[in-house]
């Protein structure tokens, strides 16, 4: 299959999803990620801050921070890192996502769960990205061992990818 017919089909797929019930299955699976045994357990996790077509996982960015270190990524030209969250510290980065903008970047060997978003997934845990490789990149590194859940709509779920030998693949993926 190729990736601009799967980028076509989700697109087609989230947009017969109303606002309303997107954020309704936004909450689900922030729930579902709350009462995860891995999540629970962790004591690094990091997390994404949504895009407008990515699930609105971010209510629990703030909640998880109470009780654990929460990273969130910041891209710094072709590389992302993730960097501790701190609420007064976030500012738009190069996409326009809500990024922190201070501290040093956290050893990514230390991280014990990952929360990664996607344009497409198979149940299986193939990941399809937006193209840039940022992910795969961050994940690949030598030592990096987080536990990897990918999050997304049910519609975003299809039969197969096309996957590429550098692709990661999730370890589950939770989707609503």
């Amino acid at each position: 299959m190729d990736k601009r017919l799967v980028r076509k089909q989700v697109r087609e797929a989230l947009a017969a999803i109303s606002p309303e019930e997107k954020m309704q299955k936004s909450t689900m699976l922030a729930l579902a990620l709350l009462v995860h045994p891995a999540v629970r357990s962790a004591g690094v996790v990091a997390l994404f801050s949504p895009l407008p077509d990515e699930p609105q996982i971010g209510e629990i960015i703030e909640l998880l921070s109470r009780e654990r270190t929460v990273l969130l990524p910041r891209v710094e030209g072709d590389v992302m890192r993730f960097y501790p969250f701190s609420p007064s510290a976030m500012s738009k980065g190069s996409y326009g996502i809500s990024e922190p903008m201070c501290g040093e970047p956290f050893p990514h060997d230390e991280i014990d769960v990952i929360i990664v978003p996607g344009v497409a997934f198979t149940a299986n845990g193939a990941r399809m990205g937006r193209g840039k490789g940022f992910y795969d990149k961050y994940m690949s590194q030598e030592g990096f061992k987080a536990h990897k859940i990918g999050v997304c709509y049910s519609g975003q779920v299809v039969q197969s990818l096309p996957c590429e030998r550098h692709d990661v693949y999730m370890d589950e993926v939770i989707y609503k």
